[in-house]
């Protein structure tokens, strides 16, 4: 068993196609082919049913499957830790991300990490906190920025507190609150929201601090992406309330400061384990000193 013929499964298994697949490995599709009739002889069961139409995995091949990338994985990784052992760091790299993260300039920190280490391939996640904290313990994301209430605390993972920023209200240029100077949570109240979904982080911190004032609001627009948020906003289909610094970004819509407002934190977090040396650097641009992000 090979792990070019683990890498020619895989991409079979990625594209539905050995045509496809043939072509994102550099090879005639004869040869792909041909190698994975080897190993589907070597395993003795097939790995795929091939009709005219489609290709599709077989139960063995679905079970062979996530042991085949662990394979690729782990061999990926061993080169890189070669690399690193004589001063190259090469390899993969997943961040993850929320939305509006406002305490590190992601593009800016990627250009400086690309200039240093231009062997590496990079994949960004964008998702809810709760997911990112997930998985960065399962090891498919490396590094992740989040926002949470200050009540909470990245668990099972190692972080570092980034800033802390109070929230504001974001409401439409046009609307009959946006000469206000400031206002607070009970005169929100009566006003139709635009939020991110229940039960994330992102919204935890709204209805927390809600909550503890005794208020109930109307959230009638849920939206996962907090530029898209905005743009409901701007239409004057309801009021948010987003973090000070993210809404500086913004355009078309105008902010209220809250006096009772609540506050997030912003973390970048990392596997508490062994990390690949693409991570470990990338933390060392991020100002994560060595001893921190070994702890």
């Amino acid at each position: 068993m090979e792990l070019q013929q683990m890498r020619y499964v895989v991409a079979v298994a990625e594209t539905n196609s050995f045509t496809r697949a043939a072509e994102r490995c550099l090879v005639v599709q004869s040869a792909l082919s041909h190698q994975i009739a080897r190993l589907e002889h070597e395993l003795g069961a097939k790995l795929f049913e091939r009709t005219t139409r489609r290709v599709r995995l077989t139960p063995a091949g679905a079970a062979f499957l996530p042991a085949a990338r662990q394979c690729l994985e782990a061999a990926e990784r061993a080169a890189a830790e070669v690399a690193a052992a004589v001063g190259e760091v090469r390899g993969r790299l997943s961040v993850g991300l929320i939305p509006s993260v406002a305490a590190v300039d992601i593009p800016g920190a990627l250009r400086e990490y690309r200039q240093r280490y231009p062997q590496v391939r990079v994949s960004l996640r964008v998702g809810a906190s709760d997911d990112l904290v997930e998985q960065v313990k399962q090891g498919t994301v490396e590094v992740a920025f989040l926002g949470l209430p200050t009540t909470a605390r990245p668990e099972g993972v190692s972080y570092r507190e980034l800033a802390r920023d109070r929230l504001v209200a974001v409401v439409a240029p046009d609307h009959p609150l946006a000469d206000e100077p400031e206002i607070d949570l009970r005169r929100l109240s009566s006003e139709v929201f635009v939020d991110l979904p229940a039960k994330t982080a992102g919204r935890a911190q709204s209805d927390l601090a809600f909550s503890a004032a005794g208020l109930t609001r109307d959230v009638a627009y849920e939206v996962t992406n907090a530029d898209f948020l905005a743009r409901l906003v701007g239409q004057g289909l309801g009021v948010a309330m987003l973090p000070a610094a993210y809404v500086a970004q913004l355009g078309g819509v105008t902010t209220i400061e809250v006096v009772d407002a609540p506050a997030r934190v912003e973390y970048i977090i990392w596997s508490p384990g062994s990390r690949t040396p693409a991570a470990t650097a990338f933390l060392r641009v991020l100002g994560v000193p060595d001893t921190e992000a070994a702890s």
